[in-house]
């Protein structure tokens, strides 16, 4: 397949972060498409809402819709076994002696990047789209600029590609991620954001003003702690329907 040369492959799964990263491409590129992780992850929901995300933003802005094309799901449930955290197994989301959170998996955006770019070399995609932030984040090594920046170099030569690792939440706080869905798309994409994205560690669907989780999960904290900022800061009056469910 030729390159396109104005085509992304955004690394989405259906979470708040993920979900301003695709409207970011789709108002961006003429050709879009997706990709998801089956890695055995406890919030195997983000499978589910990912989808209601995309159909929702096809419903919601037809000028982005032309440009939305197909959907990918790898399985890389073999990499999860391996790269065993709190995200793959029943075990308790806390610090470990190396100091970075039970939920790191060791290598997983770096894997993430290898499965994405051979699916774009096949796809002739050139723009990989990912929402890791150096800002607000866990302390994941792998989410810094620089590591990205070590992969695409990986990345074309070992592929003999122009590929181009895109991060535009790098350096984002949550609440500027926010503030991003309301420029991109207006309250319109906030509200899908809040209704059909999911981050929860834990997989819950309980709705609060900032979308759906557990509240107590370190997503959830962060998420939350972003929307409250950004409501403080800037948002227009108007409240979330799920405010005061």
């Amino acid at each position: 397949m030729a390159m396109r040369p104005s085509g992304a492959l955004v690394l989405f799964s259906g979470g708040q972060d993920s979900t301003v990263c695709l409207a970011w491409a789709l108002a961006r590129y003429e050709w879009v498409e997706t990709v998801a992780f089956d890695y055995g992850q406890r919030h195997a929901v983000e499978l589910v809402a990912r989808n209601n995300v995309r159909q929702r933003i096809a419903a919601t802005f037809p000028e982005w819709a032309s440009r939305l094309g197909p959907d990918h799901i790898l399985d890389m449930r073999g990499f999860g076994a391996v790269a065993d955290s709190a995200l793959t197994d029943d075990r308790a989301i806390e610090m470990t002696a190396k100091g970075l959170p039970s939920t790191f998996v060791p290598g997983r955006n770096l894997a993430f990047f290898v499965y994405a770019a051979a699916l774009a070399d096949r796809r002739g995609l050139v723009a990989l789209v990912g929402g890791m932030c150096e800002t607000d984040f866990s302390g994941y090594p792998d989410c810094r600029r620089d590591t990205l920046d070590a992969m695409q170099t990986s990345l074309n030569l070992g592929m003999a590609q122009p590929f181009s690792i895109e991060t535009p939440l790098m350096l984002l706080t949550k609440a500027e991620t926010w503030g991003l869905a309301r420029t991109l798309g207006g309250e319109a994409l906030v509200e899908i954001v809040v209704a059909d994205s999911h981050t929860c560690y834990l997989g819950d669907r309980t709705m609060h003003a900032w979308g759906a989780g557990c509240g107590t999960c370190p997503a959830c904290e962060l998420r939350a702690r972003g929307y409250a900022e950004w409501v403080e800061a800037d948002r227009p009056a108007t409240a979330s329907p799920f405010a005061a469910r």
